[in-house]
Protein backbone atom coordinates (compact mmCIF):
# COMPACT_ATOMS: atom_id res chain seq x y z
CA UNK A 1 0.00 0.00 0.00
CA UNK A 2 1.31 3.40 -0.98
CA UNK A 3 -0.66 6.43 0.21
CA UNK A 4 1.92 9.01 -0.91
CA UNK A 5 -0.26 10.37 -3.75
CA UNK A 6 -3.16 10.80 -1.34
CA UNK A 7 -0.97 12.68 1.14
CA UNK A 8 0.44 14.91 -1.58
CA UNK A 9 -3.03 15.80 -2.85
CA UNK A 10 -4.30 16.65 0.64
CA UNK A 11 -1.26 18.78 1.42
CA UNK A 12 -1.60 20.62 -1.88
CA UNK A 13 -5.26 21.44 -1.16
CA UNK A 14 -4.18 23.31 1.96
CA UNK A 15 -0.84 24.78 0.83
CA UNK A 16 -1.74 25.91 -2.71
CA UNK A 17 -4.70 27.73 -4.22
CA UNK A 18 -7.03 25.54 -6.26
CA UNK A 19 -6.55 26.95 -9.79
CA UNK A 20 -10.27 26.90 -10.67
CA UNK A 21 -11.22 28.74 -7.48
CA UNK A 22 -8.23 30.83 -6.45
CA UNK A 23 -8.36 29.66 -2.84
CA UNK A 24 -6.72 27.03 -0.63
CA UNK A 25 -8.74 24.79 1.71
CA UNK A 26 -8.41 25.81 5.41
CA UNK A 27 -8.09 22.25 6.72
CA UNK A 28 -8.74 18.60 5.96
CA UNK A 29 -8.56 15.39 7.98
CA UNK A 30 -8.97 11.94 6.44
CA UNK A 31 -8.87 8.41 7.79
CA UNK A 32 -9.10 5.01 6.08
CA UNK A 33 -9.83 1.73 7.90
CA UNK A 34 -10.18 -1.89 6.83
CA UNK A 35 -11.17 -4.84 9.02
CA UNK A 36 -11.07 -2.68 12.17
CA UNK A 37 -7.49 -1.62 11.41
CA UNK A 38 -6.55 2.00 10.63
CA UNK A 39 -4.58 1.98 7.39
CA UNK A 40 -4.12 5.70 6.91
CA UNK A 41 -4.66 8.98 8.74
CA UNK A 42 -3.48 12.35 7.53
CA UNK A 43 -4.46 15.87 8.43
CA UNK A 44 -3.40 19.23 7.10
CA UNK A 45 -4.33 22.82 7.89
CA UNK A 46 -5.62 24.70 10.89
CA UNK A 47 -8.06 24.27 13.76
CA UNK A 48 -8.52 28.02 14.34
CA UNK A 49 -9.45 30.96 12.13
CA UNK A 50 -6.19 32.78 12.87
CA UNK A 51 -4.26 29.79 11.44
CA UNK A 52 -1.98 29.62 14.44
CA UNK A 53 -2.92 26.16 15.69
CA UNK A 54 -2.51 23.20 13.33
CA UNK A 55 -4.98 20.33 13.44
CA UNK A 56 -4.08 17.84 16.15
CA UNK A 57 -6.68 15.15 15.41
CA UNK A 58 -9.14 15.48 18.28
CA UNK A 59 -11.25 18.23 16.72
CA UNK A 60 -15.03 18.02 16.63
CA UNK A 61 -17.12 19.12 13.65
CA UNK A 62 -20.74 19.91 12.82
CA UNK A 63 -21.83 16.90 10.77
CA UNK A 64 -24.83 18.53 9.10
CA UNK A 65 -26.26 15.88 6.74
CA UNK A 66 -23.63 13.29 7.64
CA UNK A 67 -25.94 12.94 10.66
CA UNK A 68 -28.34 11.11 8.36
CA UNK A 69 -26.22 7.95 8.31
CA UNK A 70 -26.56 7.63 12.10
CA UNK A 71 -30.29 8.36 11.91
CA UNK A 72 -31.06 5.82 9.22
CA UNK A 73 -28.87 3.25 10.99
CA UNK A 74 -31.05 3.74 14.07
CA UNK A 75 -34.16 3.20 11.94
CA UNK A 76 -32.69 0.01 10.46
CA UNK A 77 -32.01 -1.27 13.99
CA UNK A 78 -35.65 -0.76 14.94
CA UNK A 79 -36.78 -2.51 11.77
CA UNK A 80 -34.43 -5.41 12.52
CA UNK A 81 -35.87 -5.65 16.04
CA UNK A 82 -39.47 -5.62 14.81
CA UNK A 83 -40.27 -2.24 16.39
CA UNK A 84 -41.31 -0.76 13.04
CA UNK A 85 -41.52 -1.67 9.37
CA UNK A 86 -40.48 0.10 6.19
CA UNK A 87 -44.01 0.04 4.84
CA UNK A 88 -45.70 1.26 8.00
CA UNK A 89 -47.61 4.51 7.47
CA UNK A 90 -45.87 7.39 9.21
CA UNK A 91 -49.24 8.20 10.78
CA UNK A 92 -48.96 5.00 12.88
CA UNK A 93 -46.29 6.85 14.87
CA UNK A 94 -47.17 10.47 14.13
CA UNK A 95 -50.96 10.92 13.84
CA UNK A 96 -50.45 14.45 12.50
CA UNK A 97 -49.40 12.79 9.22
CA UNK A 98 -52.76 11.07 8.70
CA UNK A 99 -54.37 13.99 6.84
CA UNK A 100 -51.70 15.21 4.44
CA UNK A 101 -52.20 17.59 1.56
CA UNK A 102 -50.21 17.92 -1.65
CA UNK A 103 -49.57 20.77 -4.07
CA UNK A 104 -51.45 20.53 -7.35
CA UNK A 105 -50.50 23.42 -9.60
CA UNK A 106 -51.72 26.58 -7.92
CA UNK A 107 -54.02 24.67 -5.58
CA UNK A 108 -53.70 22.18 -2.74
CA UNK A 109 -55.61 18.91 -2.52
CA UNK A 110 -55.82 15.93 -0.19
CA UNK A 111 -52.98 13.43 -0.67
CA UNK A 112 -54.11 10.19 -2.29
CA UNK A 113 -51.26 8.03 -0.98
CA UNK A 114 -50.08 7.53 2.61
CA UNK A 115 -46.56 8.55 3.54
CA UNK A 116 -44.58 5.46 4.58
CA UNK A 117 -41.46 5.05 6.71
CA UNK A 118 -39.75 3.92 3.50
CA UNK A 119 -40.58 7.26 1.90
CA UNK A 120 -39.01 9.20 4.75
CA UNK A 121 -35.83 7.15 4.60
CA UNK A 122 -35.47 7.35 0.80
CA UNK A 123 -36.31 11.06 0.47
CA UNK A 124 -39.49 10.25 -1.46
CA UNK A 125 -41.89 11.61 1.17
CA UNK A 126 -42.86 14.80 -0.65
CA UNK A 127 -41.61 16.94 2.24
CA UNK A 128 -39.30 19.85 1.44
CA UNK A 129 -36.45 21.61 3.27
CA UNK A 130 -38.45 24.74 4.09
CA UNK A 131 -38.36 25.22 7.86
CA UNK A 132 -39.50 28.87 7.77
CA UNK A 133 -43.18 27.96 7.46
CA UNK A 134 -45.97 29.50 9.51
CA UNK A 135 -46.83 26.30 11.46
CA UNK A 136 -43.20 25.83 12.53
CA UNK A 137 -42.83 29.50 13.52
CA UNK A 138 -46.07 29.31 15.45
CA UNK A 139 -45.13 26.25 17.51
CA UNK A 140 -41.74 27.75 18.34
CA UNK A 141 -43.44 30.97 19.48
CA UNK A 142 -46.17 29.09 21.37
CA UNK A 143 -43.57 27.10 23.33
CA UNK A 144 -41.39 30.16 24.01
CA UNK A 145 -38.61 28.70 21.90
CA UNK A 146 -38.68 25.31 23.66
CA UNK A 147 -40.48 23.16 21.06
CA UNK A 148 -39.46 19.51 20.94
CA UNK A 149 -38.52 17.42 17.93
CA UNK A 150 -42.00 15.90 17.86
CA UNK A 151 -43.76 19.26 18.09
CA UNK A 152 -41.84 20.78 15.19
CA UNK A 153 -42.14 17.66 13.04
CA UNK A 154 -45.89 17.58 13.71
CA UNK A 155 -46.10 21.23 12.68
CA UNK A 156 -44.35 20.39 9.41
CA UNK A 157 -47.22 18.01 8.57
CA UNK A 158 -49.49 21.04 8.12
CA UNK A 159 -47.55 22.13 5.03
CA UNK A 160 -48.61 20.71 1.66
CA UNK A 161 -46.31 18.08 0.16
CA UNK A 162 -44.45 18.77 -3.06
CA UNK A 163 -45.72 15.53 -4.62
CA UNK A 164 -47.55 12.34 -3.73
CA UNK A 165 -45.41 10.19 -1.39
CA UNK A 166 -43.32 7.63 -3.24
CA UNK A 167 -43.54 9.25 -6.66
CA UNK A 168 -40.36 11.36 -6.77
CA UNK A 169 -37.12 12.23 -4.95
CA UNK A 170 -36.60 15.49 -3.09
CA UNK A 171 -33.93 16.10 -0.47
CA UNK A 172 -35.85 17.37 2.53
CA UNK A 173 -36.59 17.35 6.25
CA UNK A 174 -37.61 13.68 5.88
CA UNK A 175 -34.93 12.45 8.28
CA UNK A 176 -35.96 15.01 10.89
CA UNK A 177 -39.43 13.48 10.69
CA UNK A 178 -37.79 10.04 10.86
CA UNK A 179 -36.17 11.03 14.16
CA UNK A 180 -39.64 11.68 15.59
CA UNK A 181 -40.81 8.29 14.31
CA UNK A 182 -37.80 6.66 15.99
CA UNK A 183 -38.71 8.36 19.27
CA UNK A 184 -42.23 6.98 19.11
CA UNK A 185 -41.20 3.48 18.01
CA UNK A 186 -38.44 3.24 20.62
CA UNK A 187 -40.29 4.97 23.45
CA UNK A 188 -37.44 7.32 24.24
CA UNK A 189 -35.90 10.60 23.14
CA UNK A 190 -33.92 10.41 19.88
CA UNK A 191 -30.60 11.32 21.53
CA UNK A 192 -31.19 8.72 24.23
CA UNK A 193 -31.82 6.05 21.61
CA UNK A 194 -28.63 6.91 19.72
CA UNK A 195 -26.55 6.87 22.88
CA UNK A 196 -27.94 3.57 24.14
CA UNK A 197 -27.94 1.68 20.85
CA UNK A 198 -25.10 3.15 18.77
CA UNK A 199 -22.77 5.45 20.69
CA UNK A 200 -22.28 3.39 23.86
CA UNK A 201 -21.89 -0.01 22.11
CA UNK A 202 -19.27 1.56 19.83
CA UNK A 203 -17.50 3.29 22.72
CA UNK A 204 -17.70 6.69 21.03
CA UNK A 205 -17.89 9.72 23.30
CA UNK A 206 -17.62 12.87 21.17
CA UNK A 207 -20.82 12.46 19.12
CA UNK A 208 -23.72 14.52 20.44
CA UNK A 209 -26.26 17.24 19.68
CA UNK A 210 -24.59 19.79 21.95
CA UNK A 211 -21.01 19.90 23.14
CA UNK A 212 -20.46 20.06 26.90
CA UNK A 213 -18.52 23.10 28.13
CA UNK A 214 -15.30 21.14 28.63
CA UNK A 215 -15.20 20.20 24.92
CA UNK A 216 -16.02 23.57 23.37
CA UNK A 217 -12.36 24.39 22.72
CA UNK A 218 -12.03 21.27 20.56
CA UNK A 219 -14.56 22.48 17.97
CA UNK A 220 -12.73 23.12 14.71
CA UNK A 221 -12.94 26.47 12.97
CA UNK A 222 -15.80 26.62 10.47
CA UNK A 223 -15.83 28.61 7.23
CA UNK A 224 -18.23 29.72 4.49
CA UNK A 225 -16.86 29.76 0.95
CA UNK A 226 -17.31 33.18 -0.68
CA UNK A 227 -17.09 32.79 -4.45
CA UNK A 228 -17.09 36.53 -5.14
CA UNK A 229 -14.16 37.19 -2.84
CA UNK A 230 -12.52 33.82 -3.57
CA UNK A 231 -12.08 33.32 0.14
CA UNK A 232 -13.31 31.29 3.09
CA UNK A 233 -15.09 33.60 5.51
CA UNK A 234 -14.93 32.50 9.17
CA UNK A 235 -18.20 31.37 10.75
CA UNK A 236 -19.15 30.84 14.34
CA UNK A 237 -17.97 27.38 15.35
CA UNK A 238 -21.40 26.39 16.60
CA UNK A 239 -23.33 27.95 13.70
CA UNK A 240 -25.69 25.11 12.70
CA UNK A 241 -28.88 25.82 10.76
CA UNK A 242 -31.07 23.14 12.26
CA UNK A 243 -30.97 23.97 15.97
CA UNK A 244 -34.46 25.42 15.97
CA UNK A 245 -34.76 25.19 19.77
CA UNK A 246 -32.66 23.76 22.62
CA UNK A 247 -34.99 20.74 22.67
CA UNK A 248 -34.97 20.02 18.94
CA UNK A 249 -32.76 17.10 17.82
CA UNK A 250 -32.39 17.13 14.06
CA UNK A 251 -32.13 13.65 12.60
CA UNK A 252 -31.10 15.21 9.32
CA UNK A 253 -28.36 17.60 10.38
CA UNK A 254 -27.97 18.02 14.14
CA UNK A 255 -25.02 15.95 15.32
CA UNK A 256 -21.47 16.98 16.19
CA UNK A 257 -18.71 14.37 15.98
CA UNK A 258 -15.00 13.73 15.62
CA UNK A 259 -13.10 11.94 12.86
CA UNK A 260 -12.27 9.08 15.21
CA UNK A 261 -15.86 8.67 16.36
CA UNK A 262 -17.25 8.66 12.85
CA UNK A 263 -14.72 6.17 11.49
CA UNK A 264 -15.40 3.86 14.45
CA UNK A 265 -19.06 3.85 13.43
CA UNK A 266 -18.35 3.48 9.70
CA UNK A 267 -15.81 0.71 10.31
CA UNK A 268 -18.30 -1.34 12.33
CA UNK A 269 -20.88 -1.11 9.55
CA UNK A 270 -18.29 -1.96 6.88
CA UNK A 271 -17.32 -5.06 8.86
CA UNK A 272 -20.72 -6.69 8.95
CA UNK A 273 -22.23 -4.47 11.62
CA UNK A 274 -19.90 -5.57 14.42
CA UNK A 275 -17.16 -3.83 16.34
CA UNK A 276 -13.70 -5.24 16.88
CA UNK A 277 -14.88 -6.40 20.30
CA UNK A 278 -17.90 -8.16 18.81
CA UNK A 279 -20.61 -5.68 19.78
CA UNK A 280 -23.54 -6.00 17.36
CA UNK A 281 -24.80 -2.81 15.72
CA UNK A 282 -26.67 -4.13 12.70
CA UNK A 283 -26.84 -7.43 10.81
CA UNK A 284 -25.26 -7.86 7.35
CA UNK A 285 -28.72 -8.51 5.92
CA UNK A 286 -30.02 -5.19 7.25
CA UNK A 287 -26.92 -3.38 5.98
CA UNK A 288 -27.61 -4.79 2.52
CA UNK A 289 -31.23 -3.62 2.72
CA UNK A 290 -30.16 -0.20 4.02
CA UNK A 291 -27.96 0.34 0.97
CA UNK A 292 -30.33 -1.17 -1.63
CA UNK A 293 -31.47 1.19 -4.38
CA UNK A 294 -34.93 2.62 -3.65
CA UNK A 295 -35.41 4.89 -6.65
CA UNK A 296 -37.61 4.30 -9.67
CA UNK A 297 -37.06 6.16 -12.97
CA UNK A 298 -38.65 9.50 -11.98
CA UNK A 299 -36.94 9.61 -8.60
CA UNK A 300 -33.63 8.56 -10.14
CA UNK A 301 -33.74 11.42 -12.62
CA UNK A 302 -34.21 13.86 -9.74
CA UNK A 303 -31.36 12.27 -7.77
CA UNK A 304 -29.01 12.37 -10.75
CA UNK A 305 -29.12 16.16 -10.59
CA UNK A 306 -26.91 15.78 -7.50
CA UNK A 307 -24.04 14.68 -9.75
CA UNK A 308 -23.16 11.61 -7.67
CA UNK A 309 -21.88 9.68 -10.67
CA UNK A 310 -22.32 5.92 -10.46
CA UNK A 311 -24.67 6.20 -7.48
CA UNK A 312 -28.37 5.99 -6.73
CA UNK A 313 -30.09 6.44 -3.34
CA UNK A 314 -31.04 3.81 -0.80
CA UNK A 315 -32.66 4.13 2.61
CA UNK A 316 -30.96 7.39 3.52
CA UNK A 317 -27.59 6.85 1.84
CA UNK A 318 -26.12 7.17 -1.64
CA UNK A 319 -25.39 3.69 -2.93
CA UNK A 320 -22.98 2.61 -5.66
CA UNK A 321 -24.84 0.93 -8.49
CA UNK A 322 -22.41 1.36 -11.40
CA UNK A 323 -18.62 1.16 -11.28
CA UNK A 324 -18.26 1.87 -15.01
CA UNK A 325 -18.67 5.58 -14.24
CA UNK A 326 -17.74 7.76 -11.31
CA UNK A 327 -14.33 6.34 -10.47
CA UNK A 328 -13.06 3.56 -8.22
CA UNK A 329 -15.08 1.57 -5.73
CA UNK A 330 -17.34 -1.43 -5.33
CA UNK A 331 -21.00 -1.94 -6.14
CA UNK A 332 -22.77 -1.60 -2.80
CA UNK A 333 -20.38 0.98 -1.33
CA UNK A 334 -22.55 3.57 0.40
CA UNK A 335 -22.53 6.62 2.66
CA UNK A 336 -23.31 10.32 2.54
CA UNK A 337 -21.82 13.76 3.09
CA UNK A 338 -22.68 16.99 4.87
CA UNK A 339 -23.06 20.72 4.26
CA UNK A 340 -19.63 21.38 5.79
CA UNK A 341 -18.03 18.86 3.40
CA UNK A 342 -17.93 15.85 5.70
CA UNK A 343 -17.84 12.62 3.66
CA UNK A 344 -18.10 8.96 4.49
CA UNK A 345 -17.79 5.86 2.33
CA UNK A 346 -18.67 2.41 3.69
CA UNK A 347 -17.71 -0.60 1.55
CA UNK A 348 -19.03 -3.86 3.05
CA UNK A 349 -17.55 -5.88 0.18
CA UNK A 350 -14.00 -4.73 0.98
CA UNK A 351 -14.61 -4.17 4.73
CA UNK A 352 -13.32 -0.67 3.99
CA UNK A 353 -14.39 2.66 5.47
CA UNK A 354 -13.34 6.23 4.71
CA UNK A 355 -14.14 9.45 6.53
CA UNK A 356 -13.20 13.04 5.65
CA UNK A 357 -13.73 16.24 7.65
CA UNK A 358 -13.24 19.76 6.26
CA UNK A 359 -15.72 22.12 8.03
CA UNK A 360 -16.31 24.44 5.09
CA UNK A 361 -19.78 25.33 3.77
CA UNK A 362 -21.12 26.43 0.39
CA UNK A 363 -18.25 24.60 -1.30
CA UNK A 364 -19.65 22.53 -4.18
CA UNK A 365 -16.14 21.82 -5.50
CA UNK A 366 -15.59 19.45 -2.58
CA UNK A 367 -18.48 17.19 -3.59
CA UNK A 368 -17.79 17.29 -7.32
CA UNK A 369 -13.99 17.03 -7.23
CA UNK A 370 -12.29 16.65 -3.84
CA UNK A 371 -14.36 13.80 -2.38
CA UNK A 372 -14.26 11.55 -5.46
CA UNK A 373 -10.55 12.28 -5.95
CA UNK A 374 -9.74 11.34 -2.35
CA UNK A 375 -11.87 8.20 -2.61
CA UNK A 376 -10.15 7.16 -5.85
CA UNK A 377 -6.68 7.80 -4.43
CA UNK A 378 -7.54 5.74 -1.34
CA UNK A 379 -8.74 2.79 -3.40
CA UNK A 380 -5.72 3.18 -5.67
CA UNK A 381 -3.32 3.10 -2.74
CA UNK A 382 -4.80 -0.19 -1.55
CA UNK A 383 -4.12 -1.74 -4.96
CA UNK A 384 -0.47 -0.71 -5.09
Amino acid sequence: MDFSKLTQYMDTLVSEKIPELGVAVPSIDMIVCRDHQPLYRHMAGWRDTEKKQPLRGDETYNLYSATKVFTTCAAMQLIERGKMRLDDPVSMYLPAYAQLTVKDGDTVRKAQRPMLVRHLMSMQSGLNYNYETAPIREIIEKTNGQATTRQIVDAKAQDPLEFEPGTNFLYSLSHDALAAVIEEAAGMRFSEYLKKNIFDPLGIQDTCFKLPPEKLDRQCAQYMYNGEKKAFDPMEKDDLNYRFTPNYESGGAGLISSVQDYITFADAIACGGKTRDGAHILSPEMIQLWSANQLGPDSRRAFDAWNRKGYSYGLGVRTRVDTAIGGRGSVGEFGWDGAACAYTAIDPHAHLSIYIAMHVRNFVYAYDVIHPTLRDLAYGALEE
